[in-house]
């Protein structure tokens, strides 16, 4: 899991070691598959929550690739603020909301 400050798709340096420190586990046992699901909270629009959260998913798919997870081995879905962690009312800035799940599939 990995958060996103508001309207950011700029991965931390927090992030980018939680990403690494992923990697690298998984590396070990050999991984089949990456699954990558953007999200967004509720302080935009639709539309705009969906490209914010698929440039979120993109942003943890392009550090998986540069730590080298092949790109063809990930897959990558925008679920923009519908499947969010914590129920908000719409225009709700609510941080655990803004994040990216990824699910990586062991050999």
């Amino acid at each position: 899991m990995v958060y996103f400050a508001w309207d950011s798709s700029d991965i931390s340096d927090r992030s980018a070691d939680v990403i690494s420190k992923a990697v690298n586990q998984a590396r070990e046992c050999g991984i089949a598959a990456v699954i990558i699901e953007g999200h967004a909270d509720r302080s935009g629009s639709q539309s705009y929550n969906t490209a914010l959260s698929g440039r979120r998913a993109r942003a943890v798919r392009d550090e998986m690739v540069r730590l080298g997870i092949p790109a063809s081995a990930i897959s990558v879905q925008a679920f923009s603020e519908d499947r969010p962690a914590v129920e908000t009312p719409d225009g709700v800035r609510e941080p655990l909301n803004r994040r990216v799940e990824a699910i990586i599939e062991l050999n």
